[in-house]
């Protein structure tokens, strides 16, 4: 389903700033795996992201999604195929315009050439309605409500739909509800387990919370210095606990994990 074959990307190469974020760096997603991954600052999980959405090309290496070579190919067209979202709730939508509007850019995105809103009919409407209604926050009622009124929770929510309106091949989340109090949290989190396995979606989402990282989905990364250190999933991965992450963080690494927010969760 997704393929990164000895991917490369050094930042500020040549200068005293060099920093190479991912070496010669290979993974395999299955179609239908929810991975999650857990790692320090500076892992390179989000220079992951940004080289799977395009954010910037690599230095060498291919990516490869459903049997096709994105590795060139630019990020607006790749966020046809690919949904994010980020741990910022200002990020994703455009708060200015309303939720239809909002809405409506998120469905037609995968079309070419045309406004979105001149192709939007009263039965597209209702389905936006239907679909804000399985939310449980009322945003169905508010369609005509500018979204940078919404609460954070909400926006994170819509975001949600938003990115998953198309099915996407691959869906990002990085860290998506770590700026959400916790009761708003879990809701977004049970949102998302719910439309991921509902529409069969090729899933990875970045967390700082470890016991959330061995309960959610099927297949756990822990990263480390740009490289996945420690690939669980299955029967081995049902009997971990958080120690036991821990003792393989120490061992993929020959260091003890120091990053608080991630002990601390």
């Amino acid at each position: 389903m997704l393929d990164l074959i000895n991917v490369s990307m050094t930042f500020n190469p040549g200068t005293p700033n060099a920093k190479t974020a991912l070496s010669d760096f290979s993974v395999h997603l299955d179609d239908g795996d929810f991975v999650t991954i857990i790692g320090s600052n500076g892992a390179g999980k989000s220079t992951m992201f940004n080289a799977i959405a395009g954010t910037f090309f690599v230095d060498s290496g291919s990516i490869k999604l459903g049997g096709q070579d994105i590795t060139y190919l630019p990020e607006h067209k790749r966020s046809r195929i690919i949904g994010r979202m980020f741990q910022d709730p200002l990020k994703g939508t455009a708060p200015s315009m309303s939720i239809e509007e909002n809405l409506a850019l998120a469905y037609l995105r995968s079309g070419e050439g045309f406004s979105p809103f001149s192709h939007i009919t009263n039965r597209d409407k209702q389905e936006f309605r239907e679909k804000l209604s399985l939310l449980g926050m009322g945003l169905e009622d508010r369609m005509k409500q500018p979204v940078g009124l919404l609460s954070g929770g909400q926006r994170q929510a819509l975001t949600l739909l938003m990115a998953t309106m198309v099915t996407p091949k691959l869906l990002l989340l990085d860290e998506h509800t770590a700026a959400l109090d916790p009761g708003t949290a879990d809701k977004v989190i049970e949102l998302t387990k719910k439309i991921v396995e509902e529409n069969h979606i090729t899933c990875m989402m970045i967390t700082h919370n470890m016991k959330q990282a061995l309960e959610i989905g099927n297949r756990t990364f822990l990263m480390s210095n740009g490289k996945v250190v420690y690939d669980v999933k299955g029967e081995e991965r049902s009997k971990l606990t958080v120690n036991d992450l821990l003792e393989k963080f120490k061992v993929g690494t020959g260091q003890a994990l120091d990053n608080d927010r991630m002990l601390l969760s």
